[in-house]
């Protein structure tokens, strides 16, 4: 047996006592059919195989399973909710949460031991008590089927995320083209787009962004903006506002979800430097970018 093999059975071995109560065992081979097939490897050979040691009965054995899942879970949830109590801020509530609200909120975020993902549950708790019906069901339920790798690509777009008054929501500027004129229509429509993954989000990310409900599958247009037009946007504390400097340019971006949008407050991220870059660059020709406080 290789090391890294033996690590391996350590590690599932550890698992196996944590969840279990009870140890697993090398198991007596003469007890064993030779017949079993499923006592053979891949390989073909023989393989080991294993028994949970303990001198009581298997009733007795969930007892005690379903016993250390109800303290992990206790130990979960009293550990988000002293996390809430620590990031809330000394501000005036809007009022109580909903009964409903709060046992649909234990029941989804006990299971959640991740100390990253625990931080999230205490901020939805905070956000909610703050301001009742900040955040809906179906947000705490994409969140208790959050992996930590999809928690990972939502705080990437976080980054890159800008609020859209005119959208009311949560947009990821992808570029903007000019619509050709009647006089262009030999000549290829300019397009600038942005290089998302320089500033860390790729398209495999975009893509599990969109598996979980956060953004929307189609990338979306805006309506051709005239010459002088103002679009406003927000990243975190600082405002964007966009001027176009001549007519028929349209705006690519892909638009948060309800879910997303919500899901998005818990992450208090700066614009991305590099994706700020990126904007300046990209739209500077054809928009006047006015960046304040």
């Amino acid at each position: 047996m290789t090391v890294k093999n033996a690590q391996a059975k350590l590690s599932l071995a550890y698992i196996i006592e944590d969840k279990l109560g009870f140890p697993v065992i090398k198991a007596d081979s003469r007890r064993l059919s030779s017949a079993d097939e499923n006592s053979y490897t891949v390989g073909g050979k023989q393989g080991e195989n294993f028994a949970i040691k303990s001198n009581v009965g298997l009733l007795k054995r969930a007892l005690k399973r379903n016993q250390l899942t109800k303290i992990q879970r206790q130990k979960n949830i009293e550990a988000i909710m002293c996390e809430a109590m620590r990031v809330c801020p000394e501000v005036t509530s809007q009022g109580l949460p909903d009964a409903d609200w709060v046992d649909r909120f234990i029941h989804l975020a006990e299971d959640t031991s991740n100390t990253q993902m625990q931080l999230l549950w205490a901020k939805i708790l905070v956000g909610e008590t703050i301001s009742p019906g900040t955040f809906s069901i179906k947000s705490l339920q994409t969140l208790k089927q959050m992996t930590q790798r999809e928690a990972d690509a939502l705080h990437r777009a976080a980054g890159l995320c800008g609020y859209s008054e005119k959208d009311d929501s949560h947009i990821i500027i992808l570029g903007f083209y000019r619509k050709p004129s009647f006089f262009d229509l030999l000549r290829k429509s300019n397009r600038e787009s942005l290089n998302l993954s320089k500033a860390g989000l790729s398209f495999p990310h975009i893509l599990t962004l969109m598996d979980i409900g956060l953004i929307y599958r189609q990338e979306i247009e805006s309506a051709e903006l005239k010459s002088d037009q103002a679009l406003q946007f927000r990243f975190q504390r600082q405002k964007l506002a966009l001027n176009a400097k001549h007519s028929d340019l349209v705006l690519c971006y892909y638009k948060l979800t309800q879910t997303g949008d919500e899901l998005k407050k818990l992450i208090n991220s700066p614009i991305n430097k590099l994706y700020k870059q990126a904007l300046q660059q990209a739209f500077e020709e054809d928009f006047q970018l006015q960046w304040s406080e």
